[in-house]
C-alpha cells in the first residue's frame, strides 16, 4: 500500500466513520423536537439481557412534541417505560397498554446550555478520532520511508496531503457542531 491514493482512501474511510459516530451522538441530543433517533440509545432489560429499544417495539412520531413506542410484547411495556425514564434523557413516558407515549417537554435555557456543552464534547471526541487517523497515516508514510519505498520529499508531500484531508474533516465537524448548536439554541 505504498501508494498515496490508497492510503488517503483508507484514511478518508476511517475519518468518515468518525463523522458517522458523531452524527449518531448528535441524534441522541434532543433539541425540543420529537425524533425517533432520540430513543435509539435506550436499552431495555428484556429476554435475559439488555437489548436496544428498537428490538422490542416500533418508534413513531405522531406529532411534533410526542414520540410513541408500540411495544410488541405486552409483558415488556413496563421495562420499556422504565428504560426510557432511566435513560438520562429527561423524559417521562406514560404507558397505555402496549403503547407508550413520550411527551417531549419544552427545553429550559439551562438544559439548552447543557446540551450545547454535550454537543461540544461529542465534537471534540470526533476531532480526536480524526487526529488519531491522521497520526496513523503519518506513521505509515514514515514507515514507507524507513523501508526505502518512498523518499523524504514524498513523505513531505504525503504528510501535506494527509494534513489537508484532516483539516477538511475537522471543518466538517465544526460545521456539524455549529448546525447542532443552532438547532439546540433555537426556541
Amino acid at each position: 500500500m505504498s501508494d498515496l491514493n490508497a492510503l488517503l482512501d483508507d484514511l478518508k474511510r476511517r475519518m468518515e466513520g468518525a463523522l458517522d459516530s458523531l452524527r449518531r451522538d448528535f441524534s441522541g441530543l434532543r433539541s425540543g423536537r420529537a425524533s425517533p433517533a432520540l430513543l435509539e440509545p435506550v436499552r431495555v432489560e428484556a429476554y435475559g439481557g439488555e437489548v436496544p429499544l428498537t428490538q422490542v417495539g416500533s418508534i413513531a412520531v405522531p406529532e411534533a412534541r410526542m414520540i410513541t413506542v408500540q411495544v410488541w410484547d405486552r409483558a415488556l411495556a413496563g421495562a420499556v417505560e422504565r428504560a426510557i425514564r432511566d435513560s438520562g434523557l429527561g423524559l417521562n413516558p406514560a404507558g397505555e397498554g402496549q403503547t407508550i407515549r413520550v411527551p417531549i417537554p419544552q427545553l429550559t435555557e439551562e438544559r439548552r446550555n447543557e446540551l450545547a456543552k454535550a454537543a461540544a464534547r461529542y465534537a471534540e471526541g470526533g476531532k480526536v478520532a480524526v487526529r488519531g487517523v491522521r497520526r496513523d497515516g503519518m506513521d505509515k508514510a514514515k514507515g514507507f520511508e524507513k523501508k526505502g519505498e518512498i523518499s523524504q520529499d514524498d513523505v513531505k508531500a504525503w504528510s501535506d496531503a494527509i494534513q489537508k484531508l484532516t483539516d477538511q474533516y475537522v471543518k466538517k465537524i465544526d460545521d456539524m457542531l455549529a448546525d447542532k448548536d443552532k438547532e439546540i439554541k433555537q426556541v
